[in-house]
């Protein structure tokens, strides 16, 4: 009898695309256990052929979306609503897959320390399910940023930068769900914290900040690697010191360090000329963001991010009053569409910017953000538009753009 590692059900999708190794190549894409497998090893060593063909008729196959900076969405401020965090979360978990994001970070705005105390212990990393998209851990943006360019951040709760590791650990309450802190490098003592950010695990990323090149270049060189929302919140570029944006061209940064940079692509904080200007010079760092509020998701109106109102009009969001903008209101697939249109950088780069770039950024890559063999089957199907036909997490369909239609392309083989 042929060798069967594997009683589960073994899923071949065939007549697709698969985003692999930087091109759309013609493949089936086969998954059994959550997983995505080896063909050959499958033909040379289990001798065994799939339980359900999908047609995919010509569509892209593409990893799940990631989502490294999203204040919250459908009504839910993860900075604002403390007394049911973990109903909140799942509120949006849910709701993400609509718009292919299989992982995410809630972020957290510069907040009062109580609400770090109460937040940061109660949204725990996890795996996605049918029940929404997966937690790869906190995104802590501020309370440790430049008063000078604080954007939609209460600068009330805005602290002084720590001294050390401890006085971070007494801000937060703890460290151990977050993945990402956005700080800025010009303070005081920032090299010291952001060894031992780097040394816990957590990614350091650097934004709301007045610092000039060569502090962003120290920042990097002491283990930083992310630019919170490129060219928002920020000095902007001049030839004599541009500044944090100088980062995506330092030879500076070594050979061996990517430095990525996260990029609102909303079509509001970020102008179609200065997306090409970043994708052109260095490509292979752009990480979309959504940068998405709590009005994510519902009507025009006035609505709140932390503490503060905040008014919806059309597709932007601003701080009530004002013309501050305070985060966004759109999508992962709408900003990768936008990408897509307007840095005319191809598919393949705009796909990458939200499923490769983050994953690489996190360091996850061995299971998030690529189809490699053994990887996690977290995938979309997109048409030719690159609108969302359906959304796979660990191999199971958890959204679908046609749910009544969904077995329509499923042969059972007997």
């Amino acid at each position: 009898m042929p060798k069967q590692e594997s009683d589960s059900c073994l899923y071949q999708f065939h007549n697709c695309r698969i985003l692999r190794d930087h091109d759309l190549v013609i493949d089936d894409l086969w998954v059994r256990d959550g997983k995505i497998l080896d063909p050959e090893k499958l033909f040379y060593d289990e001798k065994r052929s799939a339980d359900i063909q999908i047609d995919c008729e010509g569509n892209i196959i593409c990893p799940g979306f990631i989502d490294v900076q999203i204040n919250g969405a459908y009504g839910v401020d993860f900075s604002l609503n403390t007394d049911d965090v973990e109903e909140g979360v799942r509120k949006v978990a849910k709701g993400l897959l609509a718009h292919g994001v299989t992982s995410f970070c809630p972020t957290l705005v510069t907040s009062p320390v109580d609400v770090y105390h109460k937040v940061i212990p109660r949204i725990k990393k996890c795996n996605g399910s049918g029940e929404g998209a997966g937690i790869l851990g906190l995104h802590l943006e501020g309370p440790f940023i430049n008063r000078e360019k604080k954007g939609a951040h209460e600068e009330q709760f805005i602290r002084a930068f720590p001294a050390g590791i401890q006085d971070v650990l007494q801000t937060y309450g703890c460290l151990d769900n977050a993945a990402i802190v956005t700080l800025a490098p010009e303070l005081d003592n920032s090299k010291f914290v952001i060894e031992e950010l780097c040394a816990r695990g957590v990614h350091v990323s650097l934004g709301h900040s007045m610092a000039d090149l060569i502090q962003g270049e120290e920042a990097v060189s002491h283990g930083a690697c992310f630019i919170t929302h490129l060219f928002n919140a920020m000095l902007p570029f001049h030839h004599r010191d541009p500044h944090l944006v100088g980062l995506l061209a330092s030879q500076r940064i070594p050979i061996d360090k990517c430095i990525y940079y996260g990029l609102i692509a909303d079509g509001i904080h970020t102008h179609p000329a200065a997306l090409r200007i970043a994708h052109s010079i260095h490509p292979t760092g752009l990480v979309l963001v959504t940068d998405a509020i709590s009005a994510m998701g519902l009507p025009t109106g006035v609505h709140h991010i932390g503490t503060q109102k905040i008014s919806i009009c059309g597709k932007r969001a601003v701080i009530a009053g004002t013309n501050t903008l305070c985060g966004s209101i759109a999508t992962m697939n709408v900003c990768v569409k936008h990408l897509n249109k307007e840095a005319n950088c191809g598919v393949v780069n705009s796909l990458e910017a939200a499923t490769l770039h983050p994953a690489s950024m996190l360091g996850i890559t061995d299971s998030k953000g690529t189809l490699d063999f053994n990887t996690d089957a977290d995938f979309l199907i997109l048409n030719n538009n690159l609108d969302i036909e359906a959304t796979y997490i660990a191999g199971e369909k958890v959204w679908d753009l046609t749910p009544l239609n969904e077995c329509l392309n499923m042969e059972i083989i007997t």
